[in-house]
């Protein structure tokens, strides 16, 4: 069974075309990336995927259910987003306990009372995105690369199937990005982890697991496939709307603009 399936998917929006007749399934076993430049789709395609955007036309399934035959509320409790929407609505006096436990119960801002089985995971989690030090600190003397780590293991902690990360290296250094890309890393290698969606605009932040990447460009689908098939100079140029040229080593990726040369390592 695909872990997500859309078909001609389009989004309009007071009369404009967002999204026009998207086809993007993934297979288990398989890491997406989406790239695109800003207004290319990227989030109204996320919107779909989650029930929060209802589409013109087409189909969307994850998991096994379908949008519009399915509940998909109950459907968001195998989908973990880790996005900077959540991260804005975390109270500053909040501790990496309560906001990694809240997790559980779809909770921001957690008002209930952990249980001594949702400790004892949450402390098993904090190992996993080595956090234990930063659980009983508050949210606001956190830094970004430790924000991160915590809202990916307030996602975890619900035990989702899919795992949704929506440019979770936005506003970090660049010490505290390569940080969070190992980590990524690490969790799409894990056995029996969740299966991963990466949207980003930058090559940097792939991570070596990465099998796949989606490309969009003006609301369509400019390439869908592996990774090497689509990282290219010429389709990245169409995509960004400028001359780049594209590099890789070791399955590390950068992106620089100016004349294209072909493939290789800059």
């Amino acid at each position: 069974m695909a872990i997500l399936s859309v078909s001609g998917l389009s989004v309009s929006r007071d009369g404009t075309r967002i999204l026009r007749g998207v086809d993007w399934t993934v297979q288990p076993g398989e890491m997406w990336t989406i790239l695109g430049a800003n207004g290319s789709g990227k989030t109204s395609l996320l919107g779909c995927l989650a029930g929060f955007v209802t589409p013109a036309s087409g189909s969307v399934a994850v998991l096994g259910e379908t949008f519009g035959a399915s509940d998909w509320t109950q459907l968001r409790r195998r989908i973990g987003l880790v996005s900077s929407s959540v991260r804005q609505m975390v109270e500053e006096g909040e501790r990496p306990r309560e906001i990694i436990g809240g997790g559980r119960y779809g909770q921001i801002n957690f008002w209930g009372r952990l249980t001594a089985a949702d400790l004892k995971r949450v402390e098993s989690i904090a190992r996993q995105v080595r956090s234990t030090a930063l659980l009983d600190r508050p949210w606001a003397v956190l830094s970004q690369g430790e924000r991160q780590r915590i809202l990916t293991a307030r996602a975890l902690m619900g035990e989702p199937e899919l795992l949704i990360l929506d440019e979770p290296c936005a506003g970090l250094d660049p010490a505290a990005r390569e940080r969070f890309v190992q980590f990524m890393d690490r969790l799409g290698r894990r056995r029996g982890g969740p299966a991963l969606v990466l949207v980003t605009h930058h090559l940097e932040e792939i991570p070596r697991c990465c099998t796949h990447v989606l490309a969009l460009r003006q609301g369509a689908v400019a390439a869908a496939g592996p990774i090497r098939e689509v990282l290219t100079d010429a389709l990245l140029s169409r995509v960004f709307g400028a001359a780049v040229q594209v590099g890789e080593q070791e399955g590390k990726w950068a992106l620089r603009l100016g004349a294209t040369r072909g493939p290789g390592v800059f």
